[in-house]
Protein backbone atom coordinates (compact mmCIF):
# COMPACT_ATOMS: atom_id res chain seq x y z
CA UNK A 1 0.00 0.00 0.00
CA UNK A 2 1.12 3.56 -0.59
CA UNK A 3 1.88 5.63 2.54
CA UNK A 4 2.47 9.36 2.75
CA UNK A 5 3.28 11.26 5.97
CA UNK A 6 3.06 15.02 5.68
CA UNK A 7 4.00 17.73 8.21
CA UNK A 8 3.01 21.38 7.69
CA UNK A 9 6.47 22.19 6.33
CA UNK A 10 7.70 18.93 4.78
CA UNK A 11 7.03 15.35 3.72
CA UNK A 12 8.40 12.87 6.28
CA UNK A 13 7.83 9.71 4.26
CA UNK A 14 6.41 8.59 0.95
CA UNK A 15 6.58 5.00 -0.21
CA UNK A 16 5.17 1.49 -0.14
CA UNK A 17 4.54 -0.40 3.10
CA UNK A 18 3.16 -3.69 4.39
CA UNK A 19 2.02 -2.33 7.76
CA UNK A 20 1.40 1.01 9.43
CA UNK A 21 0.97 1.14 13.21
CA UNK A 22 -0.52 4.35 14.60
CA UNK A 23 -1.08 5.96 18.03
CA UNK A 24 -4.85 6.43 17.96
CA UNK A 25 -6.77 8.38 20.59
CA UNK A 26 -8.01 5.09 22.10
CA UNK A 27 -4.72 3.20 21.67
CA UNK A 28 -2.50 1.70 19.01
CA UNK A 29 -3.99 0.32 15.82
CA UNK A 30 -2.63 -1.07 12.56
CA UNK A 31 -3.49 -0.65 8.92
CA UNK A 32 -2.67 -3.50 6.52
CA UNK A 33 -3.35 -4.01 2.81
CA UNK A 34 -7.06 -3.97 1.90
CA UNK A 35 -8.04 -2.35 5.20
CA UNK A 36 -11.57 -0.94 5.36
CA UNK A 37 -11.73 2.84 4.77
CA UNK A 38 -10.93 4.78 7.94
CA UNK A 39 -10.45 8.34 9.17
CA UNK A 40 -9.07 8.72 12.70
CA UNK A 41 -7.43 11.24 15.02
CA UNK A 42 -3.93 10.49 16.30
CA UNK A 43 -2.29 11.40 19.59
CA UNK A 44 1.34 11.88 20.62
CA UNK A 45 3.38 8.77 19.97
CA UNK A 46 5.27 6.85 17.31
CA UNK A 47 4.22 5.85 13.82
CA UNK A 48 5.75 2.49 12.90
CA UNK A 49 6.01 1.52 9.26
CA UNK A 50 7.18 -1.86 7.97
CA UNK A 51 8.16 -1.35 4.34
CA UNK A 52 8.15 -3.93 1.56
CA UNK A 53 11.79 -4.82 2.39
CA UNK A 54 10.80 -5.65 6.00
CA UNK A 55 12.63 -2.56 7.28
CA UNK A 56 10.98 -0.87 10.29
CA UNK A 57 10.79 2.93 10.28
CA UNK A 58 9.71 5.02 13.30
CA UNK A 59 8.42 8.60 13.31
CA UNK A 60 7.61 10.64 16.44
CA UNK A 61 4.46 12.78 16.23
CA UNK A 62 2.62 15.16 18.55
CA UNK A 63 -0.82 14.73 16.96
CA UNK A 64 -2.46 14.21 13.60
CA UNK A 65 -5.10 12.56 11.47
CA UNK A 66 -5.07 9.54 9.17
CA UNK A 67 -7.20 8.76 6.14
CA UNK A 68 -6.95 5.35 4.53
CA UNK A 69 -8.84 3.89 1.57
CA UNK A 70 -8.06 1.70 -1.45
CA UNK A 71 -4.55 0.79 -0.17
CA UNK A 72 -3.58 4.45 0.18
CA UNK A 73 -2.73 5.88 3.62
CA UNK A 74 -2.41 9.64 4.10
CA UNK A 75 -1.18 11.00 7.44
CA UNK A 76 -1.22 14.70 8.31
CA UNK A 77 0.89 15.16 11.46
CA UNK A 78 2.64 17.65 13.69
Amino acid sequence: MNVKIIKPDSTLYEGEAKLVQLPGIDGLFEILNNHAPIISALQKGKIRIVDNNDQTLLFDILAGVVKSEKNSVLLLVQ
